[in-house]
């Protein structure tokens, strides 16, 4: 499919014909070359980028999707919003589903940048361009029927994502002092995924390679390996991929997730 195409389906919320492979991308790199491509048509038309997701960095839902490593897409204006009610649990403005093909909530931890990492970094130069630290929803979405697509395929479709909801943001050093304490405290975290009052999922910070600042450097080394892609820089908010599975989402319903870290509870309502 061509760069425009994928934009077009992206717009309309429609099922791409064909099952996986349908991109027409051969592999990864050429599918992040294809995902570059329709970033660029989202700029050119006023779109700005204000970070980035990670997806599949969580090993216990590989083999469910069929992918077996992490991949990253662009987060933008238009897909990002802030939820700073400091009444943990309580939604802030409901978030529309409209447009979106297939959408499924993802509960995740989702750092902010305060400067770009220095070449070369490793955990402690990483911790240094960290600014906060706060929970999220991100809403995925596949454009191919039923979930089923190649590796490739994500990448091309916007790494999968729709929307990203961040809740109240924790300056960095309120949660830890430095690198090994924060990435021990996020590896040891537990969060609860209720929707409605009931609760639906559990995973814990090594689901997501081992820690979610693992799951950052992993993105950093990566993002720099790509030809074209811009680097990170200060602002920019990443979201590291969920803590459980994936699970679909309809109008009316209330989703809420709990970490057992220091952070507020997040809240979601769906229109």
């Amino acid at each position: 499919m061509t760069p425009l195409a994928l934009l077009q389906h992206f717009d309309t919320g429609t099922i791409w014909p064909g099952g996986p492979g349908a991109s027409g991308c051969a592999d990864l790199a050429s599918a992040y070359q294809t995902a570059l491509a329709v970033r660029a048509l989202r700029m050119a038309r006023g779109e700005q980028p204000r970070g980035y997701k990670i997806g599949f960095t969580n090993r216990t839902i590989w083999q469910r999707y069929q992918v077996f490593a992490p991949i990253w897409g662009t987060v933008w204006d238009s897909t990002l919003s802030f939820d700073d009610n400091d009444d943990d649990g309580h939604a802030a403005a409901p978030l529309s589903l409209a447009g979106l093909c297939q959408p499924r909530i993802e509960p995740e931890l989702v750092f902010g940048l305060r400067a770009s990492p220095a070449i070369g970094a490793g955990l402690d130069g990483l911790f240094d361009a960290i600014d906060w630290v706060a929970p999220g929803f991100e809403l995925v979405q596949s454009h191919q029927a039923d979930w089923k697509f190649s590796a490739p395929d994500t990448v091309a479709d916007a790494g999968l994502h729709a929307r990203l909801r961040v809740g109240r943001r924790v300056p960095l050093r309120q949660l830890a002092a430095d690198a090994p304490a924060l990435d021990a405290l996020l590896a040891g975290a537990t969060l609860t995924l209720h929707r409605d009052g009931q609760r639906i999922d559990q995973g814990t910070g090594t689901n997501v390679l081992d820690s979610p600042l693992r799951a950052l450097l992993h993105f950093m080394n990566e993002l720099r390996q790509c030809p074209g892609a811009p680097a990170l820089q200060a602002g920019d908010v990443i979201t590291t991929g969920t803590w459980t599975d994936a699970w679909p989402v309809q109008p009316g319903q209330h989703w809420r997730s709990d970490f057992t870290l220091p952070l507020p509870a997040l809240s979601v309502v769906f229109e």
